[in-house]
C-alpha cells in the first residue's frame, strides 16, 4: 500500500523509533525502510536485495531484526515459514494481506470505512466477550492466487 506520509516523514519516525530502541538509523537501515516504502508491498529479503545491490544479505537480515524489534517493520510468515517484511502498519496505512498457500505471495488489500468500521465493532464484542483488551487488528486471507489458481494465465 502507498503511505500519505513522505520518505522524510516516514525516515524522522523509524529514526525516533530507533532512538528509543537505543539503536541508529544507519544508511543500511535507511536503503531497507526506502525498499520497503517503495516496493508496492510486502517483500521477501531477496527482493530487498534486488532493489539495492549494495546491501549485503548478512547485514539486511541484521538490520531487518533490529528495525522489526523497533517497531518500524513488520515480518508476515507464510508457507513453510518463509518471510516477508513491510514497514509497520502505523507508519504507512491500515490495510490486510491476501497470502498465497500454493507460492507464499502477500498482497496487500483493503476495506472501506464502513467495512473497516463494522469489522472493528464486531471484533471489539468479540475481544470483550473474551475478557480480552483490544488494540487493533490484523487480518490474513489465506487461499490461493491467481497464479496459481489458473497456472496457464
Amino acid at each position: 500500500m502507498t503511505s500519505p506520509e513522505t520518505v522524510a516523514d516516514v525516515d524522522d519516525d523509524v529514526a525516533a523509533l530507533l532512538r528509543r530502541a537505543g539503536q541508529r538509523y544507519t544508511g543500511g537501515r535507511r536503503r531497507i525502510v526506502e525498499a520497503l516504502q517503495t516496493g508496492g508491498g510486502p517483500l521477501t529479503i531477496t527482493q530487498i536485495l534486488e532493489t539495492d545491490s549494495s546491501l549485503a544479505q548478512s547485514s539486511v537480515y541484521r538490520n531487518l531484526s533490529i528495525l522489526e524489534e523497533a517497531g518500524a517493520v513488520t515480518r508476515i510468515v507464510t508457507r513453510d515459514d518463509f518471510a516477508r517484511y513491510e514497514l509497520a502498519e502505523h507508519l504507512t496505512e491500515h490495510h490486510h494481506h491476501l497470502i498465497c498457500s500454493g507460492c507464499g505471495d502477500v498482497a496487500d488489500f483493503a476495506l472501506t470505512e464502513s467495512a473497516e468500521a463494522a469489522l472493528d465493532a464486531e471484533l471489539a464484542r468479540a475481544a470483550e466477550r473474551a475478557g480480552f483488551s483490544m488494540e487493533t487488528h490484523r487480518l490474513d486471507l489465506l487461499g490461493t492466487c491467481g497464479s496459481c489458481t489458473n497456472p496457464n494465465r
